[in-house]
């Protein structure tokens, strides 16, 4: 039987850098073995004197780029592989879903580039590709660690309120309704009235109202690709009239 909820492999050349996923909640989770955190450097697996990972391109070209075989032998020494990633700007972009279709993973491997990117045959030995957005990063390791922080989070146990991840944005399609905490006043900002009711069916529709403003407001491309109720409608027009007023 496993002694930890799910364990996650990092090849990379700069394993230090993944200290912050060593504190806090994912670090406590780390302590409590809902997770494992095996960061492999994959200069290790090299033949040569100098440990050389990298190389001239063929055809020319400025910069150096990673080589296969470090980064075959690196992947070949793991018992338990499971789901293996890159990341790269070509690839799909990450968001909620593939975090949480990963959190129900045993094993994931993370493949951090560096330089300018991977001899093309690493690509092959990769179950998937991903990017987190169309800029470009001086490694894989920022983007590694967003991820795993993004699925870690997910797992149970991880977070002290088991109801967070599932209200948070992204979860339902919906960005974050506003929240707010004492005082009830501050400098004539005041809080909601409603917060402050009782009423938890007003409550519950105060911030499914704000969940659907602060996503038409700020990123309506995800209202396109929901599929509003009758209610969400109702209330979509009333935000309109709303902003227009």
């Amino acid at each position: 039987m496993r002694d930890y909820e799910m364990k996650i492999n990092v090849l990379t050349l700069f394993p230090d850098m993944f200290t912050p996923l060593q504190v806090s909640m994912l670090g406590r989770g780390l302590e409590d073995k809902k997770w494992e955190l095996n960061l492999v450097n994959f200069r290790n697996f090299t033949t040569d004197v100098h440990h050389h990972v990298d190389d001239t391109p063929y055809g020319g070209g400025a910069g150096m780029v990673l080589q296969i075989m470090p980064i075959k032998k690196a992947l070949d020494s793991l018992t338990n592989k499971g789901k293996v990633i890159i990341t790269a700007p070509q690839g799909k972009t990450f968001n909620e879903k593939m975090a949480q279709d990963w959190s129900k993973e045993e094993n994931l491997t993370f493949i951090c580039g560096h330089y300018e990117g991977f001899d093309q045959r690493v690509y092959d030995l990769a179950d998937e590709t991903v990017s987190i957005g169309d800029y470009v990063l001086t490694g894989g390791e920022l983007p590694t660690m967003s991820m795993i922080d993004a699925t870690v989070r997910l797992l149970p146990g991880i977070l002290g309120n088991a109801a967070s991840p599932v209200e948070e944005s992204f979860s339902h399609g919906l960005l974050e309704y506003p929240q707010y905490t004492r005082p009830a006043d501050f400098e004539g900002q005041k809080v909601p009235e409603v917060l402050t009711s009782g009423n938890h069916q007003k409550i519950a529709e105060w911030r499914h109202k704000e969940a659907l403003r602060a996503t038409y407001l700020h990123r309506p491309d995800m209202l396109a690709e929901r599929i509003l109720t009758d209610e969400e409608k109702k209330m979509l027009e009333e935000i309109k009239l709303e902003k227009e007023n």
